[in-house]
């Protein structure tokens, strides 16, 4: 007869440690991947709120006149893009369709309409105003700009 050793079965302590310890690494690395990931999540959010403001409200500046026969103070009665100029978020916390202020208090609007010199096409030389909207906060800054120019009933007032 021949005597055979069995082998025991099992892990024995010194590798059940080395296990944990290494599994234990690989947890705590992905845990810190994802804790990164959950805190960037909304940042597209706020983002986007900078980018549709700033967008709405350039929008609404350019489908006004080029130029208008007095300066007008409430956002219901100005006629012309100039009238914009300085202007910010008290403007836009009043008025036909007034901003939500739990969202207007994250942002800092600020509105400048220039003259510029800038040829827009080709001759003649065609005047335009520049109109820049920039919009800031919650680590978010958007600037945008679009050009105003004199067309259509616009042609009889001064630049």
């Amino acid at each position: 007869m021949s005597m055979t050793r069995s082998r025991p079965h099992g892990f024995t302590l010194f590798e059940m440690i080395v296990f944990i310890v290494i599994v234990s690494s690989a947890l705590a690395g992905v845990l810190s991947v994802m804790n990164t990931v959950v805190k960037s999540s909304a940042d597209p959010i706020t983002r986007k709120q900078a980018i549709a403001l700033a967008d709405s409200i350039l929008e609404e500046i350019l489908q006004k006149s080029y130029c208008g026969p007095t300066v007008e103070t409430t956002r219901d009665t100005m006629d012309d893009v100039m009238d914009f100029n300085g202007k910010g978020n008290a403007l836009f916390s009043v008025g036909t369709y007034p901003v939500p202020a739990s969202l207007l208090a994250k942002y800092t609007i600020a509105i400048t309409v220039a003259s510029d010199a800038t040829t827009l096409g080709t001759a003649p030389n065609i005047p335009a105003k520049k109109v820049t909207v920039s919009v800031a906060g919650l680590g978010e800054s958007i600037s945008m700009m679009g050009y105003r120019t004199r067309y259509g009933d616009d042609l009889a007032c001064a630049p």
